[in-house]
């Protein structure tokens, strides 16, 4: 039931393009493995081998810390509506914190230089092993829409608030491993 393939086909963009959340797990040497849904549209494929989403400010910043210690990264997208099918993208990410080069570079390329309030990294992932299964096991579901709570969040704090949660929120894992994404990291 499982297939394997060296990068993205046609099929594999479509059905992304398609999908309104997909899930995110990372893991560094002797640290919890990290597991999070991500949507607001944020996803890109920038290559048959390469893809990256502009992540927003949460409660916590465990993906740039296992990035930074250790690369490995799976990201999955599983069909709630329409046919069964999930899709694992295996391979090697990278956290660019907002208000760096590669940031400003990719924030530039693939998302129109539009920033949401609250961006605070775009992760980026190097591909090499895409794996599709059947999901047969997984109900249906109906997308209603976006929540809004998050982007409100955000408003709501500023760039100032904003910055002061990532300072104290956003510096260090669970497990103590610095992030990268602030000064204090």
């Amino acid at each position: 039931m499982a297939e394997r393939f060296p990068a993205l086909t046609a099929e594999h963009r479509d059905f992304i393009a398609r999908q309104h959340i997909f899930f995110t797990a990372t893991a560094a040497d002797d640290s919890r493995i990290n597991l999070s849904p991500k949507g607001l549209g944020g996803f890109r494929v920038l290559s048959d081998n390469a893809v990256a989403y502009l992540d927003l400010t949460g409660s916590g910043a465990e993906a740039a810390a296992h990035l930074r210690a250790d690369g490995r990264m799976t990201i999955m997208f599983c069909a709630f509506e329409g046919p069964a099918l999930i899709l694992r993208l295996y391979g090697r990410g990278r956290a660019l914190p907002r208000g760096g080069a590669d940031y400003a570079a990719l924030l530039g390329a693939h998302f129109a230089g539009e920033e949401p309030m609250g961006a605070r990294q775009i992760v980026a992932l190097d591909i090499d092993l895409v794996q599709t299964s059947c999901g047969w096991g997984v109900p249906n579901y109906e997308f209603k829409h976006e929540r809004a709570a998050l982007t409100r969040w955000a408003q709501k704090l500023g760039e100032d608030g904003l910055d002061e949660y990532r300072a104290k929120k956003n510096a260090r894992s669970l497990d103590g491993l610095p992030t990268g994404l602030v000064d204090a990291g």
